[in-house]
């Protein structure tokens, strides 16, 4: 059954974030409040070399402490078209610019809380232009093999839903 909506509160909102409470009628017309995240979009890449590496950020998450591998993922910036905005994270997050890009997928990471919508790209060979913007980005970017990836799943050095669907994606379609 489709829910209906009926009002959106604001709780909290500052520029990356704004938490809402939902009154939404469920099945055989209750009501329930539901707590929900609007965000704005994200773009990132998958960016595979010609010897089939990835190009990966080994990374801490605060909010779980977990190390794991990523995929360069950040925000879009206003009226910026998502494929422009993958390639200026990539390049931000990791000193490389990606090459010609494709539309991969575009992932809903967390749907039952948050509206967040991921644009993800595949890019086929990057250029190393210098050094991350920021040094806080990542503890390692290196290429690493794809066919690594279903061990390093399996071991859980990637757990980020978005970096896995679109790492997946990329397996399938090899």
């Amino acid at each position: 059954m489709r829910w209906t909506v009926h009002s959106e509160e604001p709780l909290y909102k500052d520029p990356w974030l704004d938490i809402r409470v939902a009154d939404v009628e469920i099945t055989g017309g209750r009501h329930l409040q539901h707590r929900l995240i609007r965000t704005a979009p994200g773009a990132g890449a998958v960016v595979l070399d010609d010897q089939r590496r990835v190009l990966l950020l080994w990374r801490h998450r605060f909010i779980t402490d977990t190390w794991a591998w990523e995929i360069p993922v950040g925000g879009m910036n206003a009226a910026e078209a998502p494929a422009a905005a993958a390639a200026r994270e990539v390049e931000e997050e990791t000193g490389w610019r990606p090459g010609p890009m494709r539309p991969l997928t575009v992932v809903h990471p967390t749907p039952g809380i948050s509206d967040s919508k991921h644009h993800i790209f595949l890019a086929d060979g990057a250029t190393l232009q210098g050094t991350p913007a920021e040094d806080w980005e990542a503890e390692r970017i290196e290429w690493v093999p794809l066919t690594q990836i279903p061990s390093l799943i399996a071991k859980g050095d990637i757990v980020a839903g978005t970096t896995m669907a679109a790492l997946c994606l990329t397996l399938l379609a090899e």
